[in-house]
């Protein structure tokens, strides 16, 4: 058999694969009184009653395949094993035309395959299945389902289950609304007297502004009455709460040298109730110098926190990184020191230094002084050297370290320059949980420790 358009069929050729008188069959169907195959089509030579040629779909492998027809003028050979005598090349019986020329087959148009899909019940019929009323007799069953089961609701293999985690939009939001406290109500507790705490350590770099000013905002947005005196010349806790530190301001540098009130120098922070914050300018470099003849140098400042009229929860005084006379009023004026360190080896060498310089002012200044809290900052859990450090500070330190810790967080460095602390900023990352857990842990430590209060 080849391949010329045309079928070499023996059953329409004569003895010996000699062509019929008729000659061969093509393949293209055509119609009686239609051109043959090759001839071009004309219009005016078609019968008036025929449609032009419609090719049918095999519905299971797509191949397309003509509508079975036969010439008018081929004879039918008789096919020798049909009692019967039928035909051999005679065309299966085709049921008749829907339309009204009996003479026109009816064309065929493929029909998408119908798929039977379980109706799930909608929301107004849930509440009908679950007080036991019926459902209509045209739902069918869920396939794997008991009659008790689809009695009642049809559930979706699709449909979460509770012990599935929440996405990690959602987990990010609610840890935002739980930050922000927008309700306003006092979710951490309160302490019975001030307690005043003082962020230092000798070594810059380690996060004590930072530290000073998101403790500070977490604990306002949660009930508690926060003051922060800001005893960096370099004014950078001014600019995390957003209060003008500019020259000219009224700042610490006037209560420490010229005795001016404190609540002369104090500014609300915007947007944060029950937070108020003392500015520090330039002009507080100069401070270590002109106080080295003042009376009484080392308890300036503890007399103008102690002069305050109003009443607050928490006092955080942000020491500058050195051991002059500023820091040394700062340990004066507080009862507990916190302590950020750095998960390095640079913050562990100084911290010797800073606990003698401690010791010394517990002795001769403020015997009521001691160190209440370590929080590690900056860690880097992809590092061994972050975890060495840690393991160092806790056998050291005990029960004084804060089991938060203060990962190494893109959105604690931007949020200073919005003006924001990283609560408001970016409440949702995990710097602002961080600092969130180590301010709750401390409000839970004041509650149970009421040793280290001050009138």
């Amino acid at each position: 058999m080849h391949d010329d358009g045309r079928y070499d069929d023996r059953r329409v050729t004569g003895p010996g694969g000699q062509p019929s008188a008729t000659g061969p069959v093509s393949r293209e169907t055509t119609y009686q009184g239609w051109p043959a195959s090759g001839e071009p089509d004309d219009a005016s030579t078609r019968p008036p009653d025929c449609d032009p040629v419609v090719r049918r779909e095999t519905p299971s492998t797509g191949a397309v395949r003509p509508v079975s027809s036969v010439p008018a003028n081929v004879p039918l050979a008789r096919d020798p094993h049909d009692p019967n005598g039928g035909p051999l090349n005679a065309p299966a019986p085709r049921p008749a035309p829907a339309r009204g020329n009996a003479a026109v087959p009816a064309r065929y148009e493929p029909q998408p395959p119908v798929v039977a899909v379980p109706q799930q019940p909608t929301p107004e019929a849930a509440p009908d299945a679950a007080a036991g009323v019926a459902a209509p007799a045209d739902t069918p069953p869920a396939a794997g389902y008991d009659d008790a089961a689809t009695a009642s609701t049809y559930v979706s293999r699709e449909t979460p289950t509770r012990e599935e985690d929440d996405p990690p939009l959602a987990m990010e939001a609610m840890r935002a609304v739980q930050i922000l406290n927008p309700s306003g109500e006092v979710t951490m507790p309160r302490p019975e007297r001030t307690r005043v705490m003082c962020v230092a350590n000798q070594k810059g770099g380690v996060g004590k502004t930072t530290t000073t000013v998101n403790l500070a905002v977490a604990l306002a947005l949660h009930g508690n009455r926060v003051l922060v005196v800001d005893l960096d010349p370099q004014g950078n806790a001014s600019t995390g709460l957003n209060v003008p530190h500019h020259t000219g301001v009224p700042d610490v540098y006037d209560c420490l040298i010229d005795s001016v009130p404190l609540e002369e120098v104090a500014q609300a922070v915007e947007g944060i109730p029950n937070l108020w914050c003392v500015p520090a300018t330039i002009d507080l470099a100069g401070a270590e110098i002109e106080l080295v003849s003042v009376v009484a140098r080392e308890s300036r400042l503890a007399r103008a926190i102690a002069a305050y009229p109003g009443h607050f929860d928490y006092v955080f005084i942000d020491c500058p990184p050195s051991l002059g006379l500023l820091t040394v009023n700062a340990l004066v004026a507080a009862q507990e020191v916190l302590i950020p360190i750095q998960c390095e080896y640079y913050a562990l060498e100084g911290l010797n230094q800073l606990i003698q310089n401690i010791n010394l002012v517990r002795q001769h200044l403020n015997p009521k002084l001691e160190v209440s809290t370590i929080l590690l900052t900056m860690y880097d859990r992809r590092t061994r050297l972050a975890d060495a450090v840690e393991q160092d500070v806790r056998n050291h330190f005990g029960d004084k370290v804060l089991q938060a810790v203060i990962p190494r967080n893109v959105r604690v460095s931007e949020a200073p320059s919005y003006g924001q602390s990283v609560m408001t900023y970016d409440p949702g990352s995990r710097g602002a949980t961080s600092y969130f857990e180590a301010a709750q842990e401390i409000a839970e430590r004041g509650v149970m420790e009421p040793v280290s209060r001050n009138a």
